[in-house]
């Protein structure tokens, strides 16, 4: 099948119907297939959330049984006090009276390499780690550590370790450059970084460790840098300590303590609307419960799944579905280093038939990129041990929902597309396969014991098809306790919107059967990739540079990435020539050293000015309409200088 006729097929399906209901072979066999005792609980869950996390904590293994399953102090909120935890244990120690020697993790490198990891030896491996930080350094409950790492199982041990020991990770997308870092370090007060000298991308070689030296040379907070040598030849500054042999005198047992169901677990920072990332701060026992019981219902686990997530443990999902979620409930994971579409862009179906992938789970960005490179590559691999596909990280666009459903997946395969933010900790609104009938492009409904809604500007509930502000009316376990060091700051930015109700910040409408279509960000943040950045953390890095004297930035649609970064800026008049195309390169080579190449402004324009309202406000709607390539609409007339909009050509 080429690609004129899929597309075809693809939109004559669309045309047909919109909604699908999961296969009969698939229902039959599903961890959850009666569809009206679901209905039932889940109707119960929305009058009592606390009811249903409550009987759903009973499956993890407390050292102590909580007192009090909620405590709710606006907009602060606690699960299970008294309640002692340990989430490496949950993850690892309990299921290996029944199953140490089953795969936890089956780890691929771009080169072809494969290496495997059971339950059995992750648990050694993660307690001769542990035993290490806490014999060797003195880590403690309370203390907090940096990860910066490629996808390697190390990393994974790493998070285990700082968990099984009480110490607070905080993971550094290993992409991000060293003044990003820097600033996540210093705020987390990170006693110790995590690395590797070289990870592995695209055919090339990432110099990790240059990079950690970098920032570590201004975090006085840092003590020890553990570096897993890939490249034996590698030499160690002072501070620097081989992961190798800083573990192999110690134990390959050790004993897990109880924690506080409240005990952070990890800070993760994210961007936001101001220039400073946010330090979100998740707990033990709710989080742990949230990715658990998320997992096992949305992917439907089995005992003979092999699943894989796409994403980097730099990032929410692979804390939650690549990490804890999964552990938790001793299902088998794939991960692989290396771009899904190198060195060819068949690689990933390849990836899926070499290991019998049952459970595929990635990006609407991935999923685009796949259908542009053409259905060949599918088609021409099996594919057969697909039983279940699923889309996070943006609201998928429904042709690619039906490539992804057609072509991918047979026909055959459901797919959970799924809501959720770093700050949920866990997927908030997704089908439930076997149950939930799809339609192609909305999440569906709320998971059990999620209470969402959807509001207009005065915190009313919208009527059908209504389009307004989607919610959270009721706290759930895995939501964000904080942000580090500046409770105010969570309480503006999630809770001041409407009183009472917790603001995610995108745009959504729920239709008549009530299934919920997210539009995606309603305030100053990009979605690029799946990847939030904050438009303030962009303009700070280019106004940085010696020759600008302001900058705005604003996202627009891209059909590939869902938004590419569109800067606008006003340079300084320094009585040089301005040669517009080494500037834009300047620019661009700046932000990516300010912040990681992740961030690399698709477009750069130069202004003579840029709109702003007489408050000094700038007017990014007309930005907007200019990136897009659309004539300025809408009142201008609170202008400073409606005029002024001018582009620098030369």
């Amino acid at each position: 099948m080429d690609n004129k006729t899929s597309k075809s097929s693809i939109e004559t399906v669309m045309k047909e119907t919109r909604v699908f209901s999961p296969p009969t072979e698939f229902t039959s066999q599903a961890l959850i297939k009666d569809s009206k005792s679901y209905q039932e609980l889940w109707e119960e869950s929305q009058k009592n959330p606390e009811k249903f996390w409550q009987k759903e904590a009973e499956s993890l293994h407390w050292f102590e049984k909580w007192h009090t399953t909620h405590e709710w102090k606006e907009p602060f909120s606690r699960w299970f006090l008294g309640g002692k935890i340990n989430v490496a244990y949950n993850c690892l120690d309990r299921h290996l009276p029944t199953q140490k020697d089953k795969l936890a993790y089956i780890w691929e490198g771009e080169d072809g390499s494969v290496r495997t990891l059971t339950f059995q030896q992750l648990y050694e491996e993660v307690s001769q780690l542990a035993n290490a930080l806490e014999n060797k350094l003195g880590l403690k409950p309370g203390d907090t550590a940096a990860i910066y790492m490629p996808l390697v199982p190390e990393a994974i041990i790493a998070m285990l370790a700082c968990a099984r020991i009480g110490v607070a990770h905080s993971i550094v997308f290993a992409g991000f450059s060293s003044l990003s870092l820097k600033d996540r370090v210093l705020d987390a007060d990170c006693k110790i970084i995590f690395t590797a000298d070289l990870g592995y991308r695209r055919g090339q070689t990432l110099d990790l460790k240059k990079i950690v030296r970098e920032a570590v040379a201004e975090c006085p907070s840092v003590q020890t840098t553990l570096i897993l040598r890939r490249d034996p030849t590698t030499q160690l500054s002072k501070n620097e300590i081989d992961w190798n042999t800083f573990v192999a005198d110690q134990s390959r047992t050790h004993k897990a303590q109880p924690f506080d169901s409240e005990h952070p677990l990890f800070y993760l920072y994210t961007s936001g609307t101001t220039g400073k990332p946010k330090g979100i701060v998740h707990s033990s026992g709710g989080y742990l419960l949230g990715v658990a019981t998320t997992a096992k219902w949305i992917f439907d686990l089995k005992d003979q799944d092999i699943y894989w997530c796409t994403a980097d443990i730099g990032w929410i999902t692979g804390h939650s579905y690549v990490v804890y979620g999964l552990l938790a409930n001793g299902a088998t994971s794939l991960i692989y280093e290396g771009a899904p579409m190198h060195p060819q862009a068949g690689r990933i179906w390849e990836i899926i038939d070499k290991h019998k992938v049952t459970i595929l789970y990635t990006a609407p960005t991935a999923i685009r990129a796949f259908m542009r490179a053409g259905d060949e590559y599918v088609i021409k691999h099996s594919l057969k041990s697909l039983r279940l596909l699923g889309s996070v990280g943006e609201p998928i666009n429904p042709e690619a929902w039906m490539w992804y459903h057609q072509i991918v997946g047979k026909g055959k395969c459901p797919i959970v597309d799924t809501w959720w933010q770093t700050e949920t900790g866990s997927i908030l609104i997704s089908p439930i396969p076997g149950v939930t009938p799809l339609k192609p492009g909305s999440a569906t409904r709320p998971f059990p014991g999620i209470v969402a809604d959807i509001v207009n500007e005065e915190g009313k509930t919208c009527a059908p098809n209504e389009g307004g502000y989607l919610v959270i009316r009721h706290p759930w376990p895995s939501m964000l306790r904080t942000l580090h060091k500046n409770p105010e700051r969570y309480k503006e930015g999630y809770w001041s919107r409407f009183k009472g109700l917790y603001f995610t910040g995108d745009g959504a409408h729920r239709d008549e059967q009530g299934y919920f279509w997210i539009k995606g960000r309603v305030d100053d943040v990009i979605n690029v990739s799946g990847h939030r950045l904050g438009t303030m953390e962009i303009e700070s890095a280019l106004v940085s540079h010696p020759r600008v004297a302001e900058a705005a930035v604003v996202g627009r649609p891209d059909e590939l990435k869902g938004q590419s970064i569109v800067a606008f800026v006003t340079p300084r008049d320094s009585g040089e020539k301005l040669d517009i195309k080494i500037l834009v390169q300047e620019l661009k080579a700046h932000v990516v050293n300010e912040i990681g190449a992740l961030a690399r402004p698709d477009e750069i324009k130069f202004t003579k000015t840029l709109p702003k309202t007489r408050s000094g406000k700038i007017m990014r709607r007309l930005l907007k309409d200019l990136a897009s390539g659309k004539e300025i609409s809408g009142d201008t007339t609170t202008l400073e200088n409606p005029g002024l909009i001018e582009i620098i050509e030369s």
